[in-house]
């Protein structure tokens, strides 16, 4: 671990494009509707990794090894707001046995925007010389448009439709109620290229989604973790799926035959009980909307149900990831089984797709998203290797079919930005 941190955050004139200061081959950025954090070029001070094999959970490494970060912090922040002062970006791996390594970078220069107010939060070590020169917050030109083309993995489109039967006979032997089972798809891109790009893609194309950019996983995720901020706790619960219509009559159709499926208001049950079971050992007068909502995206439409509570003990948002995860939306019910199934049926590890990203500050505070709709971009000696994962929740009554066409449509969103 590095020396005590020193953190200045100062407001500045308004910024248009907070992207336009990452670092174009390893971006680090959070966005939402133009608001959030990014990491200005590619200074890192502190990078905290948990490889597999950790001798505790990882979520819990992390926090602890946060924890003493913050505690020793020194930190000038008269904002207080999302985002400002000592921040991480972070990026967990779905199973704690994958091979990837759950990561919190701590960026040396940070850039963002809540509401209006811009902010510019400088960070160094506290034997960092006050001689040596400040890094600059300079903009960086976008470089060339570039295509990649993504296709079939390890899991065939027809291995996936068999693993979602081979579900389907545990499921109806009584081994579990539902698992979220995901294929992978597999291809590059040319060497050199400007990640940004695709940030911006999904960012601008999906703006009520996360878009994240972290140790590269870059995607668009509709499904928040958890927030924390000011001690108020927030989730949003999506299970149950439906792709848009081809016009608005198709559209009211679809979105009516999601409102009423019992299939899928039943899978949206499990998640939301799985949620409010994770964390009301955390929180008070914790409350969820008794009737799910119809989320509508450019692409489909999801049921939803928004969950509310206040932080009881001495927490993080960090704490609360590692009380949460794997929720049964990307995992299933009951978790040790599901996640048992998934290691069978899938032959892939996922490594950080359907895990926790987002960003956590000095106080605890943070926003978590479901890392879903996303790809992990990997520097290969001639190209940069793309592995992007999509799935969908099997339960009793599902149609492997169906299935395979669900994550289709979600696999739309990256794949058209890679195009």
């Amino acid at each position: 671990m590095s020396s005590r941190l020193v953190v200045e955050t100062r407001e500045i004139d308004p910024v248009e494009d907070l992207l336009a200061y990452a670092d174009p081959s390893r971006p680090l950025a959070w966005l939402r509707r133009g608001d959030g954090i990014v990491a200005v070029g590619d200074g890192v001070v502190e990078t905290v990794r948990i490889p597999a094999g950790a001798a505790s959970m990882r979520s819990a490494a992390i926090a602890a090894a946060w924890r003493d970060l913050a505690e020793d912090a020194e930190i000038d922040d008269d904002l207080r707001l999302p985002g400002s002062g000592l921040v991480a970006f972070g990026a967990l791996t779905f199973d704690e046995d994958s091979a990837a390594d759950s990561v919190l970078v701590v960026p040396a220069l940070v850039i963002g925007r809540h509401h209006g107010r811009t902010w510019l939060t400088r960070i160094h070590s506290a034997s960092h010389s006050a001689a040596e020169p400040q890094p600059d917050a300079s903009t960086i030109g976008y470089g060339p448009h570039w295509a990649g083309t993504v296709g079939p993995g390890a899991q065939s489109p027809q291995g996936y439709q068999d693993s979602v039967r081979q579900a389907l006979d545990r499921i109806a032997s009584g081994a579990l109620s539902k698992v979220v089972l995901a294929r992978d798809l597999t291809g590059s891109i040319p060497a050199g290229s400007d990640l940004r790009r695709l940030v911006r893609a999904l960012s601008t194309g999906y703006p009520d989604t996360w878009a994240f950019a972290v140790d590269g996983l870059i995607g668009a995720s509709p499904e928040t973790l958890v927030t924390v901020q000011q001690r108020t706790v927030t989730a949003r619960v999506l299970a149950g799926t439906i792709g848009r219509g081809a016009d608005a009559d198709a559209d009211t159709t679809a979105s009516a035959h999601l409102a009423s499926s019992t299939k899928d208001l039943d899978e949206h049950e499990y998640a939301v009980q799985s949620v409010l079971a994770s964390l009301r050992p955390h929180t008070r007068a914790l409350a969820a909307s008794e009737q799910p909502f119809l989320l509508k995206l450019p692409n489909l439409f999801h049921l939803a149900t928004d969950v509310e509570g206040e932080l009881a003990d001495g927490g993080s948002s960090l704490d609360l990831v590692g009380a949460l995860h794997p929720t049964a939306a990307v995992a299933g019910t009951p978790t040790s089984a599901a996640i048992a199934a998934i290691r069978e049926l899938e032959p892939f590890d996922r490594g950080r797709y359907a895990g926790p990203v987002g960003w956590v500050d000095g106080a605890g505070n943070g926003e978590w998203a479901i890392a879903l709709r996303c790809a992990q971009f990997t520097p290969a000696e001639t190209d940069i290797a793309v592995t992007a994962y999509a799935g969908a929740g099997i339960v009793a009554g599902s149609d492997p079919e169906s299935e395979l066409l669900e994550t289709r449509v979600k696999f739309r969103p990256l794949v058209d930005a890679l195009a």
